[in-house]
């Protein structure tokens, strides 16, 4: 298919297809803020082989029923010295045709059979062709849009303002071919826009292009000087082996790194990574299934086989999926966000704007005690159904790692936090209760709601945050953003009024976190309730991380080519009053890694 001469509009990322000059057309973002040639705000198709890769499954389904019928067919014609007793079967199989194929062959339906593959191979293709013509996007400097259907036409929108992340997807199958799939998270169940599949370079285009008009922000970027003579591009034949021949490689030495990209800020070692898993729960439960298992067995009990063995099998691929996913991972702050890859055959690579997280997470389980281990999880809008079994791999954003890695990670997640707010954070959140703890904890006479965990059980509420901790067996640490609090309740029954105590709980999107603090002094909660409500409203006036690199530079100037990354401008908060200018003095020093980058004539701030 991917020989067929593309109609208008182009298709979108053809392997060695020249791409199309801008149209500029109604509503098309400024052309100095865009580097791809499909974000001109015109209608374009996707890669050519999309289908192939949409619909394989369903031809892999196919191809494998037909070789099920021919496989005994086939050993008997190719390789007859492996199953000597199988000739005299097929020829029975033949003259009885006892299956589709050998009544085929006993009538001598051969010219029949293959005009009706024919037709099917041909049908195919036309709706396969088909959906293809029918499915496009644009990108606005307001939104990006998709339709999709034959017969029932779809039309999704994601307006750019709304926008949570971008996920970049390449499949095994894709990666072999160049691939990549595109999705945009919205602020909403079920509402991402999926753009499957663009080239690899158009898709790490695409998507910066849309976290940059998302961003508000007014940097004009050339992808060279005007007139300059375009490479000629090698064939698609040759671009795709190629492309073929270096994601072979790339699978056992990893992807291509974008351009721009920062290194990662944690690396886990794969011994680590699986000592992570081993250490768990879930192997201890696994382990107990087996023991009973096998004395059930040995006891004559052996209906225990049939129902448990299912589910070990179940479990044991699940293990082994979750290793493999969290291969290769890294984190790395970008001008757009925090970068997150993982994967080893799929790579997923998401980009999380600022100000989306909602709430984090620090937890560390009894058996990674003596390790030091912890994980970091986050609440925030995925645009996915609950449904979605993929979803936990987005919340998960640091799968193992120790006291240091998780203060490199917050580092990323809560910028605008100052380092001794976050030093804090480590050493009597994480680890408390310590001497000179500054943490409200439960009180005495509340013991016996919180046997265990009563002395660590507490909060602490700063200008930026709210900090729960809890949990002595599995230790847990939540780190609320007061801009993105939804509500804040208190929570008392009968027994809490006997001990004068209550519980809080903060409401924010739903995810893995689970914001609630058990009881808490009545008098400190009725306390914390006003400070959290003034608090939430002040820091959500000062937000700006909905466009968090409005006002950086001026859409107007000359296109220059960025020496290096630009730090977000929403790192701290700003007045509500303030203008462009203000905001640009009121950042804070960037973190490690980031390099302040000016225009020609300007001082760095």
């Amino acid at each position: 298919m991917s020989s067929v001469p593309p109609p208008e509009p182009a298709p979108a990322g053809g392997p060695g297809a020249p791409p199309p000059a801008p149209a500029g057309g109604p509503g098309a973002p400024p052309p100095q803020l865009v580097r791809s040639p499909l974000s001109d705000g015109e209608w374009h198709r996707l890669h050519p082989l999309t289908p192939l890769l949409r619909g394989g499954l369903f031809l892999i389904v196919v191809i494998g029923i037909v070789f099920a019928n021919l496989r005994d067919r086939l050993l008997y014609v190719f390789l007859p010295w492996l199953a000597p007793g199988v000739g005299d079967e097929v020829v029975e199989w033949e003259q009885v045709g006892g299956d589709p194929i050998d009544f085929i062959i006993a009538n001598n339906l051969y010219v029949l059979a293959g005009v009706a593959v024919l037709a099917v191979l041909i049908v195919l293709v036309t709706v396969f062709y088909t959906s293809w013509r029918f499915h496009t996007f644009r990108i606005t400097d307001d939104d990006v849009e998709v339709r999709s259907g034959i017969l029932f036409r779809t039309q999704r929108r994601a307006p750019l303002d709304r926008v949570q992340g971008v996920n970049l997807t390449r499949p095994m199958i894709a990666r072999l071919l160049g691939m990549a799939k595109l999705e945009v998270v919205g602020a909403g169940i079920d509402a991402n826009v999926k753009l499957e599949y663009l080239s690899t370079a158009n898709a790490e285009a695409v998507r910066s292009d849309i976290l940059r008009l998302a961003s508000g922000r007014r940097l004009a970027m050339s992808a060279g000087p005007a007139g300059a003579t375009a490479t000629r591009q090698p064939g698609r034949v040759a671009s795709l082996s190629q492309t073929v021949g270096r994601e072979i490689t790339g699978l056992i030495e990893g992807p291509e790194a974008p351009v721009a990209e920062l290194e990662s800020v944690v690396h886990i070692p794969l011994g680590r990574l699986v000592a992570s898993h081993v250490l768990s729960t879930s192997t201890l439960a696994l382990l107990f299934a087996i023991v009973a298992i096998v004395i059930g067995v040995s006891q004559g009990v052996t209906w225990l086989l049939f129902g448990f063995v299912p589910a070990i099998i179940g479990f044991g691929a699940y293990w082994v999926r979750s290793i493999v996913r969290s291969l290769r991972y890294s984190i790395a702050p970008t001008p757009d966000g925090v970068r997150i890859t993982f994967g080893l055959f799929t790579t997923i690579t998401e980009i999380v704007p600022p100000g989306r997280v909602h709430a984090v997470e620090v937890t560390q389980g009894i058996l990674w005690r003596p390790a030091g281990w912890w994980t970091i999880r986050i609440n925030r809008l995925t645009g996915r159904s609950a449904a979605d079994s993929s979803t936990d791999q987005f919340t998960t954003v640091l799968p193992v790692g120790t006291a240091a890695d998780v203060e490199r990670v917050l580092r990323l997640l809560q910028p605008s936090l100052p380092d001794d707010e976050r030093a804090l954070i480590v050493q009597e959140g994480m680890f408390g209760p310590t001497e000179g703890d500054t943490f409200t904890n439960t009180p005495k006479r509340a013991w016996w709601i919180r046997p265990f965990s009563y002395r660590r059980n507490g909060f602490r509420l700063t200008e930026d945050v709210l900090l729960m901790r809890r949990g002595v067996v599995w230790r847990k640490l939540v780190i609320l953003p007061l801009a993105r609090l939804q509500s804040f309740g208190l929570y008392q029954g009968p027994l809490d009024r006997a001990s004068r105590v209550t519980n809080v709980r903060a409401h924010v999107v739903t995810g893995p976190v689970s914001p609630f603090l058990a009881a808490v002094d009545r008098d400190r909660a009725l306390a914390l309730f006003d400070d959290v409500a003034t608090g939430s409203v002040r820091a959500a006036l000062a937000d700006r991380t909905h466009r968090w690199a409005e006002g950086e530079t001026d859409a107007a100037a000359p296109a220059v080519p960025l020496p290096a990354v630009s730090v977000p401008a929403a790192t701290a908060p700003v007045p509500p009053d303030a203008g462009a200018g203000a905001q640009s003095a009121a950042s804070v020093p960037p973190p490690p890694g980031y390099t302040v980058v000016t225009r020609p004539g300007e001082e760095p701030a």
